[in-house]
């Protein structure tokens, strides 16, 4: 009897043939015992069956997904990566959720309510006998949590082994891949850069310079999900931004959970990277930078100073302050008082005229005061800010917050209307009416009816939906403003600016697919479907080539392998006497 010992590593395909397996000279004379057996068949269906195969068909890479993502910007660009890494084998990324195979869902555990959609998303897939793939912050950080049973998740880290976890899910396994990765103890910032993506938005690149963070809130979900600082290095975020420019990409997004922290873990800094990123940039494109909390800027204003004041990063920053009141921030955490902030605020727009700084403020956090919250409200109608984020207090399971005595939920969400009611008592924009201003045009606005462009302060202007904008530096006089935007129109005799970078892909095109990717995907790779043909370890083109790993080593016994070459051989044969 053969061996059904896997130790013994196969070269090629003949090696799976033993000496007890029959010879070519055997498999000769079993000619004479094929009897051919004629069936007429209708030609047409039978090509349409080849073509597609059956929907519930269990070949992993044929099957339809649906992804679903909520939260921030990082948790986009993991959704962006996890799509064309799927796309790039063979799954057809689908918008109709009814009509997907696989439910993708990549969640968000900042708010109970984000974990609530998510929750109700599963128990929706379920009702409908999708097949489910859990990904993001929640199962990250509570992976035990009783409705995530028996369900396949693959963590924040893990996302370049989505094609696995999804082919096993398919084949009706349950996976869960959470581990941490590490190169000789050191934790890395998480799946490569150079990975194929999907960008929802052709024009938008969004780049994750660093996971995790250093801070420790009180509040904070996601530090469990994303853990402590880890830093890509400089060249790989470079290289990233370079391949994005050749694809078409006019806009740039920095994203992580915090951006000024980027590089302490590594001997860098944030205006190390930033300014070996304007290098790369070219012209008529920007770049814009993610949040940032207060205590990791300070070391840096003179030189954010420099880089928010050239002329291909938009001023824009988000500075978040939580609350004024410092001893809400010493209960929160988060390693700075009130005076930090300012200082931060009042630098930046006195050296970088016109800057819009974002901020976000928690109203109700435990054991805010009325005359805790009243600081906020001078806060805010001292600066205006034009974007603000007001977000009600939510004890997150886990958290220490979540241990303190709450503020009655009543009074948190007054507290949330007050402060909102005073957001909306100034209009930021109003005095830039009659302005003329440089926009880039970058996606279309929701209602359908507008382009939306963004001026040097990452303000949103609308402009008409004229196809020979998107993508393009336009030259606009502002006729209108509301809160959130301004309107402007196309100057007679302006020059659409073409910034100098290549036709931006097809939306819902995979990027990453080059050259060398495609050779190594075989010569039936399509349009549609790019399914890798072999990987070979250690090739020139390894790298690039999206090679499937396995969850385990495929141990087949010799004697199964065997008999099924025989048998198709066999039917090689009566296919050759038909």
């Amino acid at each position: 009897m053969p061996s059904a010992s896997c130790d013994t590593l196969l070269e090629d395909i003949e090696d799976i043939v033993s000496q007890e397996d029959s010879k070519p000279q055997d498999r000769h004379f079993v000619r004479r015992d094929v009897v051919p057996k004629a069936r007429k068949r209708n030609t047409q269906k039978y090509l349409q069956e080849e073509d597609s195969p059956p929907s519930d068909s269990t070949i992993p890479g044929i099957q339809k997904i649906w992804i679903r993502t909520w939260g921030c910007s990082h948790n986009n660009s993991d959704g962006e990566y996890m799509a064309g890494q799927l796309a790039a084998y063979g799954y057809k990324i689908t918008e109709n959720a009814s009509d997907a195979d696989l439910w993708l869902l990549n969640s968000c555990t900042v708010k109970n309510p984000a974990e609530d959609h998510f929750r109700n998303s599963i128990k929706k897939a379920q009702e409908e006998n999708k097949k489910i793939v859990l990904a993001g912050c929640v199962p990250q950080a509570q992976p035990r949590q009783h409705y995530l049973k028996g369900l396949s998740i693959i963590g924040v880290q893990q996302i370049d082994r989505v094609v696995e976890v999804v082919e096993e899910t398919i084949k009706g396994h349950s996976v869960r891949l959470l581990g941490q990765k590490k190169d000789n103890g050191k934790r890395l910032g998480g799946a490569r850069l150079d990975l194929p993506k999907i960008r929802k938005n052709p024009l938008i690149e969004i780049i994750s310079i660093n996971t995790g963070c250093l801070n420790a809130c009180t509040y904070c979900k996601t530090k469990h999900a994303r853990g402590n600082l880890a830093s890509y290095p400089i060249d790989e975020l470079v290289d990233r931004a370079k391949q994005s420019f050749q694809e078409g990409v006019c806009e740039i997004w920095l994203t992580s959970e915090d951006t000024g922290a980027y590089g302490r873990d590594i001997g860098t800094n944030l205006p190390t990277l930033l300014w070996k990123l304007v290098e790369v940039i070219p012209e008529g494109a920007m770049l814009r930078l993610g949040m940032t909390n207060p205590p990791y800027i300070l070391e840096h204003l003179e030189e954010m100073a420099k880089i928010l004041n050239h002329p291909r990063v938009y001023a824009f920053l988000h500075i978040p302050v939580q609350s004024a009141s410092d001893s809400v921030l010493m209960e929160m955490k988060r390693e700075y008082c009130v005076a930090d902030f300012k200082r931060v605020v009042d630098f930046l727009k006195e050296k970088v005229p016109g800057i819009t700084i974002a901020t976000d403020i928690i109203c109700g956090f435990p054991g805010e005061t009325d005359q805790d919250f009243q600081e906020t409200v001078k806060l805010v109608e001292e600066y205006k800010f034009p974007s603000l984020f007001i977000n009600q207090f939510y004890p997150r399971p886990g958290t220490p917050a979540a241990k303190i005595e709450q503020v009655p939920a009543q009074v948190k969400k007054q507290r949330t209307k007050d402060l909102s009611r005073v957001f909306h008592s100034y209009s930021p924009y109003d005095h830039k009416i009659g302005e003329r201003q440089q926009v880039l045009v970058t996606e279309e606005s929701f209602d359908s009816k507008f382009y939306v462009a963004h001026n040097r302060f990452y303000e949103q202007v609308l402009v008409p939906k004229n196809p020979a904008f998107m993508g393009k530096m336009v030259e606009v006089d502002i006729y209108e403003s509301g809160k959130h935007f301004m309107k402007g129109r196309p100057i007679s005799d302006a020059r659409v600016y073409t910034p100098s970078i290549s036709k931006p892909l097809a939306k819902g095109e995979v990027s990453g697919l080059t050259k060398d990717f495609r050779n190594g995907l075989g010569s039936h790779v399509s349009p549609g479907s790019h399914t890798p043909a072999a990987c070979q370890p250690g090739s020139a083109s390894s790298r690039m080539v999206l090679c499937r790993p396995r969850l385990h080593q495929d141990c087949v016994p010799r004697t199964a392998v065997g008999v099924a070459l025989l048998a198709l051989l066999l039917a090689f044969f009566v296919k050759v006497y038909n």
